[in-house]
C-alpha cells in the first residue's frame, strides 16, 4: 500500500501522507512524493495542490529515525524535489496549500514551509527539534530566519522548543487556524478560489518571488521588464493577458485558458 494518497477534482490535487504510525518520511516515501509533485507540476489540467496527512494526531514529524537506524542515510537520495518532494523541486509555478492537521515538526515543518499558504488545525503544534538528536534542521535554517524575526527564528532553531498554532500565526508561519473538523473544507475552499484564478499570473508571481529571493530589487525588475523570466515572457504574450483587459473593460468575469 502506497504511503501517498492522491485525489484530484476541478484542477485541484490533494496529496495525503499516510504512513502509520506518525507519518514520518523515509527515503522510499520521499521518492514517491517527488514523483507525485513533479507530475503535478507538469500536468496542465492541475492548478493547485493541497498537502496534508492522515489522522488527527500527526501531520509529519519529518525524517524517519527508525528507518535511519536501519540504514537509510540522512544524506541519501531523496528523489526529485529533495526531502518530501517539494522543497527543491525546480520550476514549481503552481500554488500549494499545506493543511496541517496535528504535530508538525522537524522535516515535517520544513515540508509545510515548502507550501505557499499554510493553514492548521487549532490543536496543531510545531517544533524544530533536530538539535536534540544531534543534527541540523538544514532547510529550516535557511528558510525560517528569512520569514520571521531573526531572534525568534534562532530561538526555535537553537532550543528546539515546541510552539502552538497561535504563536505560529503570530510570527506569520501559519496563515489561518480552524477547528480540526473544518480544516479540509477550508483547504478546499482556498484551493477552489485559487483554481479559479489566472494560472499564468500565478506562475509569474512564483518565478518573480524565487528570482528576487537572492537578487537586488532592480536586478529582478530589469529581468521582468526585459522579459528575461520565462513565465513573464509567456504571460505578456498570452491570450489570458488580453482576456484580463477585455473582461475588465466589459465588466465581466474573465475566462482563463492558461495560454
Amino acid at each position: 500500500m502506497s504511503p501517498i494518497k492522491t485525489y484530484a477534482k476541478g484542477g485541484i490535487l490533494q496529496v495525503t501522507l499516510d504512513r502509520p504510525k506518525a507519518n514520518a518520511i523515509d527515503l522510499a516515501t520521499s521518492k514517491i512524493m517527488g514523483e507525485v509533485f513533479s507530475k503535478f507540476r507538469d500536468d496542465p489540467t492541475l492548478h493547485v495542490a493541497i498537502i496534508t496527512a492522515a489522522g488527527q494526531k500527526f501531520f509529519c514529524p519529518g525524517w524517519d529515525l527508525k528507518a535511519a537506524a536501519d540504514g537509510d542515510a540522512v544524506d541519501g537520495d531523496y528523489g526529485v524535489g529533495g526531502f518530501g518532494g517539494l522543497q527543491e523541486l525546480r520550476d514549481l509555478n503552481k500554488p500549494v496549500i499545506a493543511a496541517v492537521n496535528g504535530i508538525c515538526c522537524g522535516g515535517g515543518l520544513e515540508w509545510a514551509l515548502s507550501a505557499d499558504i499554510i493553514i492548521a488545525a487549532e490543536h496543531a503544534s510545531f517544533a524544530l527539534p533536530e538539535i536534540r538528536s544531534g543534527t541540523v534542521a538544514d532547510a529550516a535554517s535557511v528558510k525560517v530566519p528569512k520569514r520571521i524575526p531573526y531572534h525568534i527564528a534562532m530561538e526555535l532553531l537553537l532550543t528546539g522548543r515546541w510552539f502552538n498554532v497561535d504563536e505560529a500565526k503570530t510570527w506569520g508561519l501559519v496563515n489561518h487556524s480552524y477547528p480540526s473538523n473544518q480544516l479540509m473544507d477550508k483547504a478546499w475552499e482556498m484551493a477552489r478560489l485559487l483554481a479559479s484564478g489566472p494560472p499564468l499570473v500565478y506562475a509569474a508571481i512564483k518565478e518573480i518571488v524565487r528570482d528576487a529571493e537572492n537578487s537586488k530589487f532592480q536586478d529582478t525588475m530589469n529581468r521582468i521588464t526585459q522579459r528575461q523570466l520565462a513565465s513573464i515572457d509567456t504571460l505578456y504574450a498570452s491570450e489570458d493577458q488580453l482576456e484580463g483587459a477585455k473582461a475588465f473593460s466589459e465588466k465581466r468575469d474573465p475566462v482563463w485558458k492558461g495560454k
